[in-house]
């Protein structure tokens, strides 16, 4: 167990506190050919959707359809990147079977509309896992190819170097294979390409071993951080997992956390984190936590020291199946919660982070929480986020939901953007479309090959999205 007896009680006592400022979760029902994503700032109205489990029927679809389409997974995306209005939405999430598998070549190929838990769930029989993946399982394994993941996993980068290949339906309905050696431009265009290229059906992964992990984390003054992970964590093949978490509101506390490979008895017995939990719980902490100073007082000094206590020994597939419902808050009606991150080439940390801090703080963001994570330099995408070994800020914060509100987080966004143009870094495309058309083409300066390719495999511009709405001209 994590916590010992008196720390289970010290914990129950803080969590029925917050339990008295909470209120009971309120659901918005989703309406017929509304598409919207998870911070519900983003609803699209499209045509009719399609909900195919067969290859055969994205084919028709893509070749009879007369008009734009528009592709859906999860639905994570926080900008309206998985439709626009007047498409065909091909929502993706039925078309999740697993389609071939060898535990001894460590490959798995698998239709692109299943969730990684799915996935998970069945290789962890095989006591193998998955390479790199986000942190939350809730994914598919098409939308995160599409936006080019990345996550805790250290020594590693974004997933394309988990990838052998993939099947992509093109515009004209013709099905290719892509890979490093076969249609190598389609595949570092598909490949964190947001659907542009058309729609990856297929996927087939590299897989590694399941193994035991043991929790270790420790606090230090922010200042520090580079310079320990630099000679502590970098290159050490048997850390698993690792990421820092910057406390707010003062910013001047980080919490570093690894996941070290070990041979100690477990002390989770679970191969798999549920995924059915009910979050009640984790509700009561974020209203808190994001409702005040004192809130997020209560998180740093005492919410996580309780959570951290004692030693945990898991498997690697636990640490790898977290529910994106555990960060779902109660309501999305007034406020909601979102995500940025920034990637600043390592070099540039010492730079970009008080920038960011002094942005932050300017413009009283509510912010609940900064990780640090880092990524090797991406292979060759043409719309890639790591053109060097970087670090990634990944910002979570609370906003209003009005105009004046979006209007106030576009301002901040954009100078967080400038910051990190700066240090010749970039920010992450899937997050809320904020950026000026200068500032993306500064961050992703490949973006007119990776247009050109659209242009080729689509000429008559049929996969479309907010995304592309905002900077590609057919």
């Amino acid at each position: 167990m994590r916590f010992s007896s008196l720390n289970h009680i010290k914990i129950l006592i803080v969590l029925v506190a917050l339990l008295f400022f909470s209120c009971n979760a309120d659901r918005i029902p989703e309406e017929k050919n509304i598409i919207n994503d998870v911070t519900q700032l983003n609803p699209i109205k499209v045509n009719g959707t399609l909900k195919p489990k067969t290859s055969i029927e994205i084919i028709n679809a893509v070749k009879n359809h007369n008009g734009p389409i528009s592709i859906g997974g999860g639905r994570f995306s926080q900008g309206g990147q998985t439709a626009t209005q007047n498409t065909l939405q091909i929502d993706m999430r039925k078309f999740n079977h697993i389609l071939n598998f060898s535990r001894e070549e460590k490959e798995i190929t698998v239709q692109a509309g299943i969730r990684w838990w799915e996935l998970i769930q069945f290789i962890d029989r095989y006591d193998l896992s998955v390479k790199i993946m986000q942190t939350y399982a809730n994914f598919t394994v098409g939308g995160s190819l599409s936006v080019n993941v990345h996550g805790r996993y250290v020594g590693q980068g974004p997933i394309i170097s988990s990838v052998k290949s993939f099947k992509i339906i093109l515009a004209d309905g013709r099905i290719l294979n892509a890979s490093r050696e076969e249609n190598r431009e389609i595949f570092y265009s598909a490949i964190g390409g947001y659907g542009g290229i058309g729609v990856i059906s297929e996927v087939t992964l590299f897989l590694t071993d399941n193994c035991k992990v043991e929790l270790q984390d420790s606090v230090m003054d922010l200042k520090e951080y580079k310079n320990f992970f630099m000679s502590k964590i970098r290159n050490k093949p048997n850390i698993i997992f690792h990421n820092a978490d910057i406390y707010p509101s003062d910013f001047e506390e980080v919490r570093a956390v690894s996941y070290v490979k070990t041979d100690k008895n477990l002390t989770v017995k679970d191969r798999l984190k549920p995924n059915d939990e009910n979050y009640a719980l984790n509700r009561f902490a974020l209203k808190v936590v994001s409702g005040s100073l004192f809130g997020k007082w209560i998180r740093h000094h005492i919410i996580d020291p309780l959570h951290y206590t004692g030693k945990v020994v898991e498997w690697r597939n636990y640490e790898a199946t977290y529910d994106i419902n555990e960060l779902e808050p109660s309501s999305r009606k007034k406020s909601t919660y979102v995500l940025q991150e920034y990637f600043i080439p390592v070099e540039g940390f010492e730079s970009f982070l008080p920038k960011m801090l002094k942005i932050l703080k300017d413009n009283k963001v509510n912010v609940l929480n900064i990780s640090i994570r880092h990524a090797n330099i991406d292979e060759g995408t043409y719309l890639a986020w790591a053109k060097k070994e970087a670090f990634a800020f990944v910002i979570y914060y609370k906003q209003g939901v009005s105009l004046e509100d979006k209007t106030w987080v576009k301002k901040w966004t954009r100078s967080l953007i400038d910051a990190s143009l700066a240090e010749n870094g970039s920010y992450y495309l899937p997050y809320q479309i904020q950026a000026t058309k200068f500032q993306f083409e500064r961050a992703y300066p490949n973006y007119e090959l990776f247009f050109s390719l659209k242009r080729k495999y689509d000429p008559e511009y049929k996969f479309r999205n907010k995304l592309f709405d905002a900077y590609y001209i057919p």
